[in-house]
């Protein structure tokens, strides 16, 4: 538990402190900053002033942001702080899901060191939006869940995973993408235990067996994964509108009808969730001239030399999944399509690839449980995160501003004409 706890420290401290570098850059709003900043100032002053600004979120996300303008200063600092701390708590969480997922030290900081290294988690960790909050808390629960997914009595590790979930959707209801992905695998185990199911063939490390979780009733099921998390959920709007229930309600109502509107007018950087995995659209979240041939630019895009082996790594995983019943490959698959394919039952039209952001986070466990299964040899994991850290490292000069690059260098690594 000690180990744990000092390489949980040292990896929010390496990646905070990474992230925190030049994340004044720019000085000025970039993109979805001029949405979450003004409203994260609304709620700074003596009587929340009408209308409200940015309804179609909860508020969770912009309370952090608001804190943090009211301690730092409502300057870039104050603007994207909690987005670092967030991010590098991200890493933290992903550490604790390697642990859970792979029972080893190695395979869980590949897996954190790989997140990192994405580009994905990176950029999103430097800019004031809301996704960052809603995946983190979304990783605890997963770390959480995983932990108890194994465990006879898994009653508090589930309940921790329904508290995070609460706090994740109270953030950005993406988070009930995570929390829906629990509750199908806890039903669908039920189901199967309720059908007396088992396997001709059965072995220790299947993804099911009859015998899992005997103490964990129906009861313990609803509080963990609905009560849990509306409480959790709803607690959140009480620092803006009080116990008026009238008033929360009609403030999910409102969230409701803005996420599932199908109204919505087209936008340059739009893309469908088909196309996230292989990197098709990247969204430019800044692109200044900042002298002769010099530009300070930022894109969401994710780093190639990881996600786009990922997609073969997830495979694999299918494929053990069918074969040989891992428990592990299962967790790894759940946590990848869940919160990926739940977009393609949205009825929105308008879709942005940092919508892929925890699949492509997730996606670290596909690419370490590859790169270990079988007689691989385990230099090959380092030798890939070696690789992982150089595609990062070229991408540097367009997933940081404060660096700057020239028109030559951009050219260079806009590859493709649909990347620009």
């Amino acid at each position: 538990m000690m180990r744990t706890g000092i390489i949980a420290a040292v990896l929010f401290v390496l990646a905070h402190f990474a992230m925190l570098i030049g994340v004044t850059a720019p000085e000025k709003f970039y993109f979805d900053e001029v949405h979450y900043v003004p409203a994260a100032r609304q709620m700074l002053e003596p009587v929340m002033p009408q209308p409200m600004l940015n309804p179609m979120h909860p508020p969770l996300a912009k309370q952090f942001i608001a804190l943090s303008i009211h301690s730092l200063g409502d300057g870039p600092l104050g603007w994207r702080y909690p987005g670092v701390l967030f991010g590098s708590l991200a890493i933290v969480a992903v550490y604790l899901c390697g642990l859970a997922l792979f029972a080893a030290q190695g395979p869980a900081i590949a897996a954190s060191l790989l997140a990192f290294f994405n580009q994905m988690l990176f950029v999103q960790s430097r800019i004031a939006m809301l996704d960052i909050f809603a995946l983190t808390f979304s990783l605890f629960a997963i770390a959480a869940f995983m932990h108890g997914f194994r465990r006879q009595r898994p009653h508090l590790w589930f309940a921790l995973a329904g508290t995070g979930l609460g706090l994740s959707i109270a953030c950005k209801w993406s988070g009930l993408f995570v929390l829906a992905v629990c509750i199908v695998i806890v039903a669908v185990i039920r189901l199967m235990q309720s059908w007396r199911t088992q396997f001709a063939d059965a072995r220790p490390d299947d993804w099911y067996r009859p015998d899992l979780w005997p103490g964990f009733k129906t009861w313990h099921f609803a509080a963990c994964f609905f009560l849990i998390p509306a409480a959790v959920y709803l607690a959140t709007f009480i620092p803006l509108y009080g116990f008026s229930i009238p008033n929360i309600l009609e403030a999910q109502r409102r969230i409701f009808s803005d996420n599932t509107t199908t109204a919505i007018a087209g936008h340059t950087y739009m893309s469908s969730w088909p196309s996230w995995p292989f990197l098709v659209r990247p969204v430019w979240y800044l692109f200044d001239k900042i002298g002769d041939d010099r530009i300070a630019a930022v894109v969401f895009l994710g780093n190639p030399l990881i996600l786009w082996p990922a997609l073969i790594a997830v495979t694999v995983c299918l494929r053990d999944w069918i074969v040989t019943r891992r428990v592990d490959a299962f967790l790894v698959l759940a946590f990848y399509f869940g919160p990926y394919l739940a977009w393609a039952l949205l009825p929105r039209t308008l879709g942005f690839i940092y919508y892929y952001l925890p699949a492509a986070t997730t996606a670290s466990f596909a690419l370490v449980y590859a790169l270990r299964r079988g007689s691989t040899p385990g230099w090959l994991l380092w030798a890939y995160v070696a690789i992982g850290f150089t595609g990062f490292a070229v991408m540097l000069p367009i997933s940081a501003a404060f660096i700057g690059t020239s028109m030559a260098t951009f050219s260079r690594l806009m590859i493709f004409q649909n990347w620009i």
